[in-house]
């Protein structure tokens, strides 16, 4: 007999855990299950905060059984296909589950084939991110001695639209503490045409922009990374 749940969540990160909290609130919520193989549930929104050194990696860091909420079944799989027609949803090793209502909240998944270099130059020496070593972000930062500090973002969906944006002025508040500003140019490219897509949110980041002087540079697309060369 298949296993049958009223609402199944996929996805145990904050998306997930949020939905599954709230829908518990619910008085026809009955049955609750997320499916989630990590045994670590991660806090990325402060992952900006370790990379500018002003927040402790291991406090991002939940055991995945503290943070399911009471009331909701974890089941600790990979889900691995869809079969929308019969309610139904695959898994790599517990077989198939369906469910009356599915929420679909796995997150994403990086994929640095796209910008070729980018995958050998990840994490290492001066290429960082925050959202794969956070810890190593803050090294580049904190080893910063001047020159070309450059920030950017891909053309395809992210996990926060203004994560590269806090990492940048963050950064800068650091490089104006350790002395480096006179000798550096932070460059922030951007596929896009504005800083940000709400208007008036937009008005104030030109203002910060403008007063932590750095170089805009809209319609700029990274495609290439040579890492040896710290060419972008």
């Amino acid at each position: 007999m298949k296993a049958h749940h009223q609402i199944l969540i996929i996805g145990g990160g904050t998306a997930g855990i949020m939905v599954a909290a709230q829908l518990l609130r619910q008085k026809n919520a009955k049955d609750i299950a997320i499916i989630e193989p990590a045994d670590t549930h991660y806090y990325q929104p402060a992952w900006t905060l370790v990379g500018a050194g002003t927040y402790d990696y291991d406090k991002t860091a939940r055991p995945m059984s503290a943070i399911i909420p009471k009331g909701a079944t974890w089941i600790k799989d990979k889900a691995t296909d869809f079969d929308p027609e019969n309610n139904t949803v695959r898994t790599e090793t517990k077989g198939d589950i369906t469910y009356d209502y599915l929420v679909v909240a796995p997150g994403l998944v990086y994929d640095f084939s796209l910008v070729p270099g980018l995958g050998d130059a990840i994490d290492k020496g001066v290429v960082c991110s925050n959202y794969t070593d956070p810890k190593h972000t803050w090294n580049v930062v904190k080893n910063f001695k001047g020159g070309t500090a450059l920030f950017t973002q891909p053309t395809t969906p992210i996990k926060c639209g203004g994560a590269p944006q806090k990492i940048m002025y963050l950064a800068e508040n650091y490089f104006r503490k350790s002395g480096v500003s006179k000798k550096t140019d932070i460059v922030f490219a951007t596929g896009g045409t504005v800083i940000f897509g709400v208007k008036v949110i937009a008005k104030t980041l030109m203002e910060v922009v403008d007063r932590k002087d750095i170089n805009l540079r809209f319609h700029h697309k990274l495609v290439a990374v040579d890492g040896e060369k710290q060419i972008a």
